[in-house]
């Protein structure tokens, strides 16, 4: 890798200290950048505390990669935003993979940290609206929550949210009167029958496996008010 036009660049978001991911990251940050590149990784899992603090601490410029796998354009916006109060932000600059991740998400990171034009400032950020949608609750009727724990993420539980959303707001039952709240979770169990979906107030357990499931569950469940017995989980409940 090329070097960066910045003093310090800072790879943070949930789950970089331990686990398997964190594990993995870090093996492929120390073949791309040499151990000391060890130092410029910020776990965020507890919160994002420790990566104002460090922003603080580190000299300028300073480029800070958003690794949250759940990340967004306006999660985004509000890291940018975090950014901004810091000191000497004019110096801060701010990078998301929006959740893109591979099976070298390393290398995918050090990439992004060297194309420059996919980095934006922290100057004159936008301000957030102190009503956005996001501090809402949205009308429903029900509540779907698709788990993305894990197990079910390797059983592909990440692009089934997307064609969810997708289905529910074409027809019609997206987060409005009668509709349905989607909402992403982390392991819910049962792993080993996911990708789990679970849905309220009904209390109903779901398995759904593929586009097609989505299709079918959105159209039958939701749509025609009727029972789909053949994807309901058999809930087993463990003894205290």
């Amino acid at each position: 890798m090329s070097a960066t036009p910045y003093a310090r660049v800072l790879f943070a978001g949930p789950d970089l200290s331990e686990g398997s991911f964190a594990e993995l990251f870090r093996r492929q940050l120390i073949a791309l950048r040499g151990e000391a590149a060890l130092a410029e990784i910020v776990d965020t899992s507890a919160g994002d505390d420790a990566l104002w603090q460090r922003v603080q601490e580190s000299p300028r410029p300073l480029l800070v990669i958003d690794l949250d796998p759940q990340s967004s354009a306006q999660h985004l916006d509000w890291l940018r935003s975090g950014l901004a109060a810091l000191d000497a932000p004019e110096q801060l600059f701010a990078a998301s993979l929006f959740g893109q991740f591979d099976s070298d998400p390393a290398s995918a990171a050090c990439i992004l940290a060297e194309r420059r034009e996919l980095h934006l400032d922290c100057v004159n950020v936008p301000a957030l609206p102190d009503a956005h949608s996001w501090s809402c609750i949205p009308p429903h009727a029900r509540r779907l929550l698709l788990c993305n724990g894990p197990r079910c993420t390797r059983r592909g539980a990440l692009p089934l949210w997307k064609k969810l959303r997708e289905t529910l707001k074409a027809a019609g039952k997206l987060e409005c009167e009668g509709g349905v709240h989607i909402t992403r979770t982390q392991c819910q169990f049962p792993c080993d029958l996911g990708p789990t979906a679970s849905l309220y107030p009904e209390g109903e357990w779901y398995r759904i496996r593929d586009e097609e499931e989505v299709l079918r569950w959105v159209q039958e469940r939701i749509v025609e008010e009727r029972s789909v017995p053949e994807m309901l989980m058999k809930v087993f409940v463990q003894a205290g």
